[in-house]
């Protein structure tokens, strides 16, 4: 078996075979996720077993940890000195609980990290005395997920498949690990393709972080992405964190086996304990999908102390509680390169105008949008996700704007590009393809206008609320103020939006005046606010059908319902 459907069935098979009854559905992937690591590691030390404990029986008794050796001895990023894997378990049935702790413990530090972080030790002991450890790990001895049987990308599709399902068991966020590969193909063209001749310098270092990086999915493709469509030559460098201990493990462990530096993965979360603050990091390329509408609430109390420090990542505002996307945005912008970076991530509806002029939303908003670093927005076709059908955006953002973009923003509806899938995945119906993600990307780097894209002004986006008053009036009579100047009444308050390329008195004069002669702003009330009305700008006016066309098909319909009626009665 080395195809992903396969597999991934076969795997499934095995909770069925193995687990059911015996657990709740919900701890399925605690042992399943856990027990396809330890055999894909396995797998890949399976040539080099033997010299392993050769050379740890040769220096045991000289160090306490002999990893070091082993992997310098023999060109190895891991290794387990146990006598056994789960192979040689199968030989020593009686012993098996006992032999699988051995076997857990004598993998390297590196291995224990990602171990410990799955959980499985307390599972262990449940399935050995119901007689199900022999039986499972059996079964996992049954399929070769050897590097060179099932590869990186497969392997990448068999675990997002394997977490798909386990959340949907859960009733967890179905999908909330990964972004589906279509999606994350179009943010990297998006992010990467402006620098292809930056990139294409044979000697060229650089790094890509992602501070949601779930299974490492959006890293590892967009690694791909520069190799097969710039340069091979490339060193790129991958940085993330992951807050889910299970998909952290499964991303350093998918580091350890290829060729990547498994430490770049830290765990915990990025808004409160950012793991790559050492020395103030900073990255060339940002790429993530920050969780939908998931609460920062209990982060509260740490993040706005960060919003209240002059130059920390918050301190231009915060969102609504209930939302925190934006957050992870203001984080990816406080390591840009002076020199210039460019951010990719994908959003929901949520940050292009949620929030009244003066909140923390439009705060943010206009605080990208001033500094000029916004770039690009793509709204992408609905049902593009797993876990829901909602429309989403992937917003592009640099310090480092080419000059024809400098004071511009350019929007691009997506919306249509798609291609409807044969069998659903959970909430995704709709997938890109390669010719439309390219169709998507020409129309991005030719930054012309057209039916799908829409250049504006940086100030095109801002707008001043201001506050407009009427007296106060009593037996009709003005009410004034000891200084004589006329009370505002409360309930007769109102509000403009007056954008930011018009004079405000001149709009007054125009706009409000006019219908309200008696009224005045409050200039000190007023408020400047930013918002991304992406749906307005892209409507479409599709004119109401005459009424000759609706009762003509009315007619029609009484027709069928009187010929369906004679047929049942005959």
């Amino acid at each position: 078996m080395s195809n992903h459907n396969e597999i991934s069935s076969f795997i499934w098979n095995v909770c069925d075979d193995v687990l059911r009854g015996l657990f709740k559905q919900h701890e399925y992937g605690d042992l399943i996720l856990p027990f396809v690591v330890l055999r894909r590691l396995d797998c890949v030390l399976e040539g080099k077993k033997d010299e392993i404990i050769k050379v740890h029986r040769e220096y045991k008794d000289k160090f306490d940890d002999t990893s070091k050796i082993i992997h310098s001895k023999l060109n190895l990023k891991f290794s387990n000195y146990s006598e056994y894997d789960l192979r040689r378990l199968k030989n020593e049935p009686n012993k098996l609980s006992d032999n699988f702790y051995d076997y857990l413990s004598s993998f390297s530090t590196n291995v224990q990290d990602i171990i410990q972080n799955f959980g499985l030790q307390k599972h262990i002991d449940k399935l050995e005395s119901n007689n199900k450890l022999y039986i499972l790990v059996e079964k996992f001895t049954d399929i070769n997920l050897h590097p060179s049987n099932v590869d990186n990308h497969v392997m990448g599709n068999i675990f997002e498949e394997l977490l798909r399902k386990f959340s949907e068991m859960s009733n967890e966020t179905s999908g909330e690990h990964y972004t589906p590969r279509d999606v994350v193909k179009l943010l990297v063209s998006l992010v990467f393709s402006p620098d292809r001749d930056k990139l294409s310098n044979p000697n060229k270092i650089i790094s890509v972080y992602d501070p949601c990086c779930g299974t490492g999915g959006m890293l590892t493709i967009g690694k791909d992405w520069i190799h097969e469509n710039i340069n091979k030559g490339v060193d790129v460098n991958l940085f993330g964190q992951e807050l889910n201990p299970q998909t952290y493990s499964i991303c350093k462990s998918d580091f350890l086996i290829t060729d990547e530096e498994p430490d770049n993965i830290k765990l915990g979360s990025t808004l409160t304990n950012d793991q790559h603050s050492d020395g103030n990091r900073k990255f060339d390329y940002m790429i993530t999908n920050p969780p939908f509408g998931v609460s920062w609430k209990s982060e509260q109390k740490q993040i706005l102390n960060e919003s209240t420090e002059y130059g920390g990542r918050f301190s231009v505002g915060t969102p609504r509680v209930s939302d925190g996307s934006l957050l992870f945005l203001q984080h990816m912008i406080s390591k840009m390169e002076t020199q210039g970076s460019r951010i990719g991530v994908v959003f929901n509806g949520s940050p292009l105008f949620t929030g009244d002029s003066g909140s923390g939303e439009s705060e943010i908003r206009k605080w990208i949008i001033e500094n000029d670093w916004l770039e690009c927005i793509v709204s992408l076709p609905d049902q593009l996700f797993f876990n829901t059908g909602i429309s989403t955006y992937i917003w592009i953002v640099t310090n480092n704007k080419r000059p024809n973009r400098k004071g511009k923003v350019q929007l691009i509806d997506g919306s249509s590009f798609f291609k409807t899938m044969k069998k659903s995945l959970g909430s995704k119906r709709k997938y890109v393809d390669d010719i439309q993600r390219e169709e998507i990307l020409q129309t991005y780097e030719k930054f012309e206008e057209n039916e799908y894209s829409k250049i504006f002004d940086n100030d095109f986006f801002g707008y001043t609320k201001v506050t407009i008053e009427q007296p106060q009036v009593e037996n009709g009579q003005v009410v004034r103020d000891k200084k004589g100047n006329p009370k505002p009444d409360s309930s007769l308050r109102d509000y403009e939006r007056v954008p930011k390329s018009e004079d405000i008195e001149q709009y007054f004069s125009r706009e409000v005046e006019p219908h309200l002669p008696n009224s005045w702003i409050d200039f000190d009330k007023s408020k400047e606010g930013y918002e991304i009305n992406f749906t307005k700008y892209f409507y479409k006016y599709k004119p109401l059908r005459s009424s000759e066309d609706i009762t003509r098909d009315l007619l029609e319909l009484d027709k069928e319902s009187e010929n369906l009626l004679n047929q049942i009665m005959n």
